[in-house]
């Protein structure tokens, strides 16, 4: 190897070593993750408001990784617990939900700040909390208390929020805390409840602005406002902290999870894997067969399909196309979006635009053509072309 050869491999490997220096050192982009764990330092995590809870009690601290009807059954009969469920959605399935309503039976106190909440006992309370999306969404929101003395404390959220708010409460048995207003006071929005429930003292309070008590906005300013929210509760009861319904969680997701926690199991397939690996070894040495080359089978399904549409198309049958990629369509909704369609309800048509990126009067347009069109018998080649333009335009985002 001559002289210029040797600095230009030279040259090539120090660039290679800087860019590995460059990718090691470079700063980590900041995880802007709902996560609402007590272990997250993160500015969507929950560890300051964690730490700082020692104030709001007289009583001990918990933590809880199990879900509610795990957790709750080991208090069958407790009295002055303050349970707090704090995450941008809160789903209980039907047993925790039970656990909790009789939890709160019991005389303790449930404190819930969410942007959504799903369950039965959200049922029992007749509370619904949602958003409006054509109206200010993540537009800056004032979070004020029915108590005028405690104005001082009322806080502007500008950024990092997403505006929910009652839609339904019991106003029979509900006591409205809070509001939440529009930066000009032209929208004003319940956003936080106290429910009473039982007969020994037991409430639900109710808040739907979780990002209130996240490290973020703790630590800009708005640490009066959550103190004030969190000091509605009762100081002698004892807090149990929820780190089973998070967004955060931290969750195995290896399929052996289950044999990895058995001890019995785990040197099971240790010593499985271990013997396979010897017979692989002692087998390869005996015997080294030629591998035959399989041509891979073709893909035809581009060009039967294209065939049975060409057989559809020529034969004028527009009513079994059209019935045909609604139903496709439909399913692509289910399948992508998540989203039922039994009913084509202005709610499902909202979430159905934000979930596909298109707009609202978009959204709707399509949904009143297949609403229209299911309701004929009779189709025309016109109508087979529009529908198929606004689908393309609807799925252009997502495919």
């Amino acid at each position: 190897m001559d002289k210029r050869s040797k600095i230009a491999l030279y040259s090539i490997g120090a660039i290679i070593v800087l860019l590995m220096l460059a990718e090691v050192t470079k700063p980590k982009p900041l995880n802007w993750r709902n996560s609402y764990s007590a272990a997250d330092k993160i500015p969507l995590g929950c560890y300051v408001l964690y730490n700082e809870l020692e104030p709001f009690t007289s009583r001990t601290i918990e933590t809880s990784d199990e879900s509610l009807y795990e957790r709750l059954k080991d208090f069958p009969n407790a009295t002055n617990k303050t349970l707090l469920l704090i995450n941008d959605y809160i789903s209980v399935e039907e047993e925790g939900s039970n656990a909790l309503l009789e939890f709160v039976e019991n005389g303790n106190t449930v404190f819930i700040s969410t942007n959504y909440v799903y369950g039965a006992f959200a049922d029992s309370l007749n509370i619904e909390i949602d958003r409006d999306y054509d109206g200010f969404f993540k537009d800056p929101s004032k979070s004020i208390f029915t108590n005028k003395t405690l104005k001082a404390n009322e806080r502007l959220f500008r950024d990092v929020i997403e505006n929910s708010f009652f839609t339904s409460i019991d106003t029979s048995n509900a006591t409205i805390l809070g509001y939440m207003i529009d930066e000009n006071k032209i929208r004003k929005e319940v956003n936080f409840t106290k429910t009473p429930f039982g007969d020994n003292g037991g409430a639900f309070y109710v808040h739907s602005n979780p990002f209130a008590f996240t490290n973020y906005h703790l630590l800009n300013d708005k640490a009066d406002y959550a103190a004030t929210v969190l000091s509605f509760l009762p100081k002698n009861n004892s807090i149990l902290w929820d780190n089973y319904y998070k967004s955060g969680r931290k969750v195995i997701k290896s399929p052996l999870r289950f044999i990895l926690s058995s001890p019995a199991l785990k040197w099971t397939f240790y010593i499985s894997l271990l013997g396979l690996i010897i017979f692989v070894i002692f087998k390869g040495k005996r015997t080294q067969r030629i591998i035959p080359v399989v041509e891979p089978l073709k893909n035809s399904t581009v060009a039967f399909t294209q065939t049975i549409g060409d057989l559809y198309y020529q034969h004028g049958d527009y009513s079994n196309i059209i019935h045909k990629k609604i139903t496709y369509f439909l399913e692509f909704i289910r399948t992508t979006y998540y989203l039922e369609t039994n009913e084509f309800s202005e709610r499902f048509i909202q979430k159905l635009a934000v979930k596909s990126s298109n707009t609202v009067q978009d959204t709707k347009a399509l949904i009143d053509l297949i609403t229209f069109l299911k309701s004929k018998n009779n189709h025309t080649e016109k109508e087979l072309i529009a529908l198929n333009k606004q689908i393309e335009h609807f799925t252009k985002n997502t495919i």
